[in-house]
């Protein structure tokens, strides 16, 4: 198992930048993927990006060239630099890691931290 604790939240003007981070209870080498969800009021919980052990990355289309991701292996968290943000990010974002074991596959969740974005 591991824990996700986040940080980073809050409210931001349109065009600014906030920094989430997300520590693991556990070295992130054990963990085969981690990344970021949101979900806005009304809608359904999206990838918005993610980082593979290997340093592969994704990231949904409305983030691409704005947000990054990045992990502190020594710190065991992961980074979701969110630059140029706009109204429509707002939502609660959601740290995860997922876990391979056989044929199955685990995913843990973080509590969600608030991202707010005015206009």
């Amino acid at each position: 198992q591991v824990q996700l604790v986040e940080s980073g939240g809050g409210l931001v003007q349109a065009g600014g930048s906030l920094r989430l981070s997300c520590v693991a209870s556990r070295s992130i080498f054990s963990i085969n993927a981690m990344g970021w969800y949101r979900q806005a009021p009304g809608k359904q919980r999206e990838l918005v990006a993610a980082i593979s052990s290997g340093g592969n990355t994704n990231f949904a289309d409305s983030v691409k060239g704005r947000f990054t991701i990045s992990t502190d292996n020594a710190k065991n968290t992961v980074y979701l630099q969110m630059n140029s943000l706009k109204p429509e990010d707002t939502a609660v974002y959601y740290c995860y890691a997922r876990i391979y074991s056989g044929i199955y596959e685990y995913d843990y969740w973080g509590q969600g931290t608030q991202v707010t974005v005015s206009s």
